[in-house]
């Protein structure tokens, strides 16, 4: 009788592992959805403002790279009145295909009432 009961468990067990070994099969199988610009855009400006503790206020620049995503991001790094007197600042992100955040460093520093002076050829 125990031979009978072990057995049926055994099969029981075996069951349990080949369902869990087809559910893992259609899981790696399936592609996930990959997140649409505006989710980056949301995921980036969010995770800039969790790690330098400043809100973006814009996002001027937006483009797929090989490894991902490239942005520049506008934030507000001093407040001062009046408020064009404001520092600001743009942020080079870079973040994985996943979205996530891999990279950023501030690229220049201006008031918020200046505008670029153009430098043919350049930035």
């Amino acid at each position: 009788m125990s031979n009978t009961k072990n057995t049926e468990e055994s099969q029981d067990s075996q069951e349990t592992r080949d369902s869990q070994e087809s559910h893992k099969k259609t899981d790696s199988t399936r592609t996930a959805k990959p997140p649409s610009p505006m989710e980056l855009l949301r995921r980036a400006r969010g995770q800039l403002a969790e790690l330098t503790g400043m809100e973006a206020e814009s996002v001027s620049s937006f483009e797929q790279t090989e490894e991902g995503w490239a942005l520049e991001v506008e934030v507000l790094e001093l407040e001062r009145v009046p408020d064009t007197m404001s520092l600001m600042a743009s942020y080079q992100v870079e973040l994985d295909s996943d979205g996530e955040l891999t990279g950023y460093r501030r690229v220049r520093r201006y008031e918020r009432g200046r505008a670029d002076a153009h430098r043919p050829g350049g930035r």
